[in-house]
C-alpha cells in the first residue's frame, strides 16, 4: 500500500538495490526496513499461512499486521512462499538473480539445509551480499544455539549494568540488542554494496547478537576490564558525570545533565541558589564531585526538591544547562516536538482503517525520507512481484497456490 508520490523530489541514494528479506522477527528485519528506508525495493518472503512470528505479537492491527511487526516493516513489499518445499525454493532460486543483497536469520545450518546458504547462492548469483545473523560465533562451539534477545542481555552483562544498585538485573525496556544488531548489519550490507560497486565482487556478512551485546556495553565494558570485576550501577546517573541524571523536583521529575565544572558553578549559584556548593573542595571538579557523589547526592536532591519542574528547566535553560522533562512514552510520541519533526504518521489501513508508522529517522538534503510503503498486509505484493519479476502467469500463480507454496491476495 503505497503513500501518495511524496517522494517525487528525493533521490534515494538505494533506488536500484533489491534485497531478500528471508529474516522474521527483529534484527534482520530492521536490516531490511534500514535498507528499504533509503530507497531499496526489499522484498519480504514469509510463510503463506502464518506469516513472519511477528504477525502474532503486540497488539492487533487488521488481519495480518501487529504493532511489533509494523516497527520493523515499513517500506516493505510481502510476498509468501513456503521455503520448506521444493517448488518454493525453486522459486528463490529463480528471483535470486534479480536480486542484491539476502538477508537471513535462520539457525546456523539452517539456511544450507534449505539450499539456500552462502555458497549456494553464489553459485546462482556471484556478486551476492549475504547477511546471515545468528545468536552466536556460527565458527564457535555454540554456533547452534537459538538467540534470543532477552537471553543475550543476561549473557552479555547488560542486564548486569542496567538499573538501580539495591535492584536485581534489569533487562532494556526494547529488545536493544536485536536493535544494534539490525543496525549493524544494515551498516554491513552498505560498506559491501559499496566495495562492490568498486569491484563487482559479492561479499558473505555474518552477525552474532552476542558480538553485538557485547558491543553494546562501551565505556561500562571498559570499566569492568580495568576493575577486574563488575562497575557499580547507577540507574538513572551517570557512572563518572556528576550530576548527571534523573531528579525529583517539586512537582515532577527533570533530566540535569550538568556536562563540565563551569556549568556547574552555573547550576549553584544561579539554578538551585546554594553557591556554597560551588565553592566546596569537594566538588570542585567533575573528578571530585563523582568521588564524593554520596555526599553530595543528598544536598543536591533537597535543593532540586525546592523548586517546581518549569523554574528549574527555564533557569537551566537560561545558563545553557542541558535538562528536560520526563516524558511518558504516548506524551512524547504525541509531542508537539514530535507532530513537527512528523515523526510518526498515519497511513490509510485496508481493514484498520488507518495505522500509525514512525518515519525514518534520515533526513538527506534537508528533508526527511519519506515512507513508501506502510507495512505490508501478508502477501500483498505476492501476485505483483512474482508477476513482475518472473513473469509468472495467472495459471501457474494458482497452481503454486494450489500446492501450498505461496498465498495470492484477494
Amino acid at each position: 500500500m503505497a503513500t501518495p508520490n511524496l517522494s517525487a523530489n528525493i533521490d534515494f541514494p538505494l533506488d536500484d538495490i533489491r534485497v531478500l528479506d528471508l529474516s522474521r522477527v527483529f534484527a534482520g528485519p530492521l536490516c531490511g526496513q534500514v535498507l528499504a528506508d533509503f530507497g531499496a525495493e526489499v522484498v519480504k518472503v514469509e510463510h503463506p499461512a502464518r506469516g513472519d512470528d511477528t504477525r502474532d505479537w503486540g497488539m492487533r492491527i487488521g488481519k495480518t499486521e501487529t504493532t511489533y511487526y509494523n516497527s520493523m516493516n515499513r517500506n516493505k513489499r510481502s510476498i509468501t512462499i513456503d521455503l520448506q518445499s521444493k517448488e518454493g525454493i525453486q522459486l528463490i532460486y529463480k528471483l535470486l538473480p534479480s536480486f542484491d543483497v539476502v538477508i537471513h536469520n535462520f539457525k546456523t545450518g539452517g539456511a544450507e539445509k534449505l539450499g539456500l546458504g552462502y555458497e549456494q547462492l553464489k553459485a546462482i548469483k556471484p556478486d551476492l551480499i549475504y547477511c546471515a545473523i545468528a545468536g552466536y560465533d556460527t565458527r564457535g562451539p555454540e554456533a547452534k544455539r537459538p538467540g534470543y534477545d532477552l537471553v543475550i542481555q543476561g549473557e552479555s552483562g547488560l542486564m548486569a549494568l542496567n538499573g538501580e544498585a539495591t535492584q536485581p538485573p534489569l533487562k532494556f525496556g526494547v529488545a536493544v540488542v536485536d536493535m544494534m544488531t539490525g543496525m549493524h548489519a544494515a551498516q554491513a550490507v552498505l560498506a559491501a554494496l559499496y566495495k562492490r560497486s568498486k569491484t563487482g565482487q559479492g561479499r558473505l556478512i555474518e552477525l552474532a547478537l552476542y558480538d553485538c551485546g557485547i558491543m553494546i556495553t562501551g565505556y561500562y565494558g571498559l570499566d569492568a576490564l580495568l576493575l577486574e570485576k563488575d562497575p557499580p550501577r547507577y540507574g538513572n546517573e551517570h557512572p563518572s558525570i556528576m550530576p548527571y541524571g534523573m531528579f525529583e523536583a517539586a512537582d515532577g521529575p527533570l533530566i540535569i545533565a550538568v556536562g563540565n565544572n563551569a556549568q556547574f558553578f552555573k547550576f549553584c549559584n544561579q539554578v538551585i541558589e546554594c553557591p556554597e556548593l560551588a565553592e566546596d573542595p569537594r566538588f570542585i571538579s567533575n573528578v571530585e564531585r563523582a568521588r564524593h557523589r554520596n555526599i553530595l547526592l543528598p544536598f543536591l536532591v533537597e535543593a532540586i526538591g525546592k523548586y517546581p519542574r518549569k523554574q528549574l528547566l527555564d533557569r537551566m535553560t537560561d545558563c545553557g544547562i542541558p535538562c528536560g522533562e520526563v516524558a511518558g512514552l504516548y506524551e512524547a510520541l504525541t509531542s508537539e516536538r514530535s507532530r513537527q519533526g512528523s515523526l510518526i504518521q498515519e497511513m490509510p489501513h485496508p481493514d484498520a482503517g488507518s495505522t500509525h508508522v514512525f518515519a525514518p529517522p534520515y533526513r538527506l538534503d534537508g528533508q526527511r525520507l519519506p515512507i513508501r510503503h506502510a507495512p505490508p498486509q501478508l502477501g500483498e505484493g505476492t501476485r505483483e512481484v512474482l508477476t513482475r519479476l518472473l513473469a509468472l502467469s495467472d495459471e501457474e500463480l494458482a497452481d503454486l497456490q494450489s500446492k501450498g507454496v505461496l498465498t495470492l491476495p484477494h
